[in-house]
């Protein structure tokens, strides 16, 4: 979380752990330091609630409720923090303050039922100008869209710096962004401010708001904004907080359709971090050739055709032949980069992002629409106005680079000679062929829209008070590889990632490739190359009675968890050199990897019997014991283990395990203390196995460190 002020990170740290109990200790500290009356009496009433469960549970009370009101009251805790971590980080940043408090004024004591009646009056406002007289009616629709526009950046701003949502916020914005009553540019608009709003900081309402418009909703761009804003704002960290991010995913990913999309985003989300890198290649190297063949010359009193020379022809009669033939294989190879996903556009677009109409947020995200109250004034004074509406309806710019271009053509185009000017005036310039079909296609608008962000994220002047998913940094790092994230591993997407990793080197991500293969389960991955233990096997193969081929080939068989291999090595080891003390102590620790217990524990009596004084085998032995619910017997064995002068860590741990499983909790709390646990139980996997499930994990992890 980049931006998390660093008073607040050993909050969040444990709610990441999922731990209440340490979480509540951790804000009760922050908020000595940064009292807020109204976050300390909710934190009040949770730890009553938290303690009252904590006895229960210690009293060895069954309360079937456990788990949810534990879920419950850390998701609780939770909405403290994020409401703290956000005031913080408005209060950090002069220009989010700034949003914050002019949003606050103009949104005040507005409720969402009122807004969206404005919205839906601004439709049926639209469609009854076509009554009004022809005269009044372009005054009017003026008047109708500059009020529009200013209710509409109200509500981004509101949005933007909003903190946590309740249940009935989110499904009244649902019900707001799957209205056909309501325009569709501004759900388009609402949607990208929620996705920068949650990028800042999770909030579950926002999130599943954006998964059901996206499923929901029959407006394709709105689907797809919606598609990158939830990509763009999981966060894997805070599975422990809110499991259901994960079980709304999978459910998602129940639909090839999705599994489709989602690739495609990720391949498209390499193509944008490759803007700067098309951008070197355009300045570089083709622009230098469409300028030696330049038609034209730029003086101080505007754009001149440059006059041809009339030996030209006498000296180099296939000059102009050849110079045309350069250009068109320029021209085409931009046009190949395009084709292929390149943003030819960033590079000449980014110089014209300093106008005023960028000073506004809001107004890098909004959907092109010619009737903006902030470019009217500059369409309505172009001189090529059928000219520059047809490039803007047919190319294919992102949304801010349209308008860009529209507010740079007054200036540019009136500086063009006159020849040029009268065609532009009877709009006989070629676009070429441009599809118009193909911009409405859900790739297409999605990579448009990630073009909008990558301008956004990259120019605006204000970004840096926002999380910043193209940056190299711990969140951007996860939303550009978001393929590799834990809450998509073990899913349908496992088997498209080595398609997403070729990409990637293609390009020269390698980090990425890199960190995305260590994500996919090994039944998709290409067979390892197991090269120790494949040598030790083959030395094995040679010489199958050689005592030091087997006692390789076993040792790095348990490495690798290969426990049953390992096992059948110790096995012939014995055969070799019956009773010795090592190989009957591995082959004994294999066989209780295997919860083979019966059989471990017939070598382990027979070497607590002969080597009575060894702690390893004592150790080993109350630890079958253990794992075998004998726990009286390994409660004996543990007892003895703590009188003595070489007590380890792990034998703390251990008798902690032993006494935990026995009821008590005290007891075993204490060992666990003097054993300096991690922040995390080793053996959760065990430990569920025998009926102590995550949240009794989590509790005994707050009682250990309280």
């Amino acid at each position: 979380m980049k931006t998390l002020d660093h008073s607040l990170e050993p909050v969040f740290k444990r709610l990441r752990e999922g731990n209440c109990g340490l979480a509540i200790a951790e804000l009760e500290v922050y908020l000595s330091a940064w009292p807020d009356g109204q976050s300390i009496e909710r934190l009040h009433r949770l730890k009553e609630e938290y303690n009252l469960m904590l006895d229960y549970w210690r009293k060895g009370m069954d309360d079937p409720q456990r788990q949810n009101q534990y879920q419950r009251l850390l998701q609780q805790v939770y909405l403290i923090f994020a409401n703290l971590a956000t005031h913080r980080r408005i209060q950090a940043s002069s220009f989010l303050t700034s949003v914050y408090q002019s949003a606050r004024q103009q949104q005040r004591d507005r409720s969402l039922s009122a807004i969206r009646h404005e919205m839906e009056n601004f439709v049926t406002d639209v469609a009854m100008l076509e009554f009004e007289a022809e005269n009044k009616r372009e005054e009017k629709r003026k008047a109708i869209y500059k009020a529009h526009h200013q209710q509409m950046n109200a509500l981004f701003n509101y949005i933007v710096v909003s903190h946590m949502w309740t249940e009935g916020v989110g499904r009244e914005f649902t019900e707001l962004l799957l209205s056909p009553t309501v325009d569709n540019i501004d759900q388009q608009l609402i949607v990208s401010a929620i996705m920068l709003s949650l990028m800042n900081q999770f909030d579950m309402v926002k999130f599943r708001l954006l998964t059901d418009v996206y499923r929901q909703s029959l407006d394709e761009h709105v689907r797809q904004r919606a598609l990158v804003g939830w990509v763009f704002s999981i966060d894997e960290v805070l599975h422990s907080v809110y499991p259901e991010q994960r079980a709304i995913i999978d459910e998602l990913l129940t639909s090839e359709a999705v599994c489709k999309e989602l690739t495609e985003l990720q391949m498209q989300l390499l193509l944008t971090l490759n803007a700067e890198k098309d951008n070197d290649i355009i300045r570089r190297e083709i622009m230098p050739d469409l300028m030696k063949n330049d038609a034209f010359q730029i003086t101080r009193n505007g754009i001149e055709e440059v006059a041809e020379d009339p030996l030209e022809d006498v000296l180099h009669p296939d000059a102009s032949e050849r110079r045309m033939e350069q250009l068109e294989s320029t021209m085409q190879r931009m046009i190949d980069m395009q084709k292929q996903g390149a943003d030819v556009y960033f590079g000449g677009f980014s110089q014209m992002k300093r106008y005023p109409f960028f000073y506004d947020m809001s107004n890098w995200l909004v959907p092109f629409y010619i009737h903006h109250p902030d470019i009217s004034q500059f369409v309505e004074r172009l001189e090529f106005q059928r000219f520059v509406m047809s490039i803007v309806d047919r190319g294919p710019f992102c949304n801010s680079d349209k308008y860009s271009f529209v507010i740079a053509s007054m200036e540019v185009l009136g500086r063009l000679p006159a020849s040029v000017r009268e065609m532009l005036k009877h709009n006989e310039a070629s676009l070429g062929e441009l599809e118009i079909s193909e911009n409405q296609t859900a790739p297409y608008l999605r990579r448009i829209y990630l073009m909008d962000l990558y301008r956004f994220f990259r120019l605006f002047p204000n970004r840096s008070g926002l999380n910043n998913p193209f940056e190299d940094s711990t969140k951007g790092y996860f939303t550009l590889n978001f393929f590799g994230s834990l809450l998509f591993f073990r899913s349908p997407l496992d088997r498209r990632k080595h398609s997403v990793v070729r990409m990637m080197k293609k390009y020269h991500f390698d980090e990425m490739a890199q960190g995305l293969l260590s994500k996919i389960p090994q039944e998709y991955t290409d067979a390892q190359c197991l090269m120790w233990l494949d040598c030790w096997d083959e030395a094995v193969e040679m010489e199958p009675t050689n005592e030091h081929a087997l006692s390789g080939a076993a040792r790095y068989a348990f490495k690798l968890h290969q426990y049953e291999k390992a096992n059948d090595y110790y096995d012939r080891l014995l055969l070799l050199c019956p009773g010795k003390k090592n190989y009957m102590l591995n082959n004994a620790i294999c066989l209780v990897q295997l919860e083979d217990y019966e059989e471990a524990l017939k070598l382990l009596y027979q070497l607590d019997y002969e080597y009575a004084d060894d702690v390893n085998v004592q150790r080993v032995l109350a630890w079958t014991l253990t794992c075998d619910n004998r726990l009286e017997q390994a409660e004996k064995i543990y007892e003895q283990l703590m009188k003595g002068e070489k007590v380890i860590a792990e034998d703390h741990l251990n008798y902690g395990y032993c006494l935990w499983l026995l009821g008590r909790i005290d007891d075993a709390a204490a060992h666990f203390r003097e054993s300096n646990i991690p922040s995390k139980f080793p053996d959760t996997v065990w430990l569920s196995k025998r009926g102590i499930d995550v949240l009794q994990i989590r509790m005994m992890t707050a009682l250990v460190r309280s």
